[in-house]
């Protein structure tokens, strides 16, 4: 958890130096979770003691990387984002002793048995979930 926290720091880092455009060719779908869904999810599992299997504590609406950038410089006020391709995404992971993998690969996990237990996400929608951890006072 704490690569994916660093990872949406460095989303919005970007975005406000205006750097925050699309990564590699933005096609690739991400999985994302508000934190309070995710933490709702674990209050959640404590009181449904019968719920087994693997449970993926993402939203039921994964995006495309480069609507998820669109939605974080929306919120910082940044109208464009300089894309960054991926053979530039590859030297700078070289530099840092990292791969590009959390960033160019593509994951569309679902919720599956969250759904299929009416489990009520907070932030299903990712415009308002960019926007109230943005804007959070």
């Amino acid at each position: 958890m704490q690569e994916e926290t660093a990872t949406w720091a460095g989303f919005y880092t970007l975005a406000r130096l205006g750097a925050g455009g699309k990564l590699g060719n933005g096609q690739q779908y991400v999985s994302w979770i508000h934190e309070q869904d995710a933490a709702k999810c674990t209050e959640w599992l404590f009181r449904h003691e019968g719920v087994s299997g693997v449970l993926n504590c993402t939203s039921p609406r994964p995006v495309k990387n480069e609507v998820l950038m669109a939605a974080i410089r929306k919120a910082c006020g940044m109208a464009f984002g300089v894309p960054s391709p991926a053979w530039l995404l590859e030297l700078g992971a070289g530099i840092v002793g990292t791969e590009t993998e959390l960033l160019l690969k593509s994951r569309w996990v679902l919720p599956k048995i969250l759904s299929d237990n009416r489990f009520e996400f907070s932030y299903p929608e990712i415009e308002h979930a960019v926007n109230d951890i943005v804007w959070q006072p």
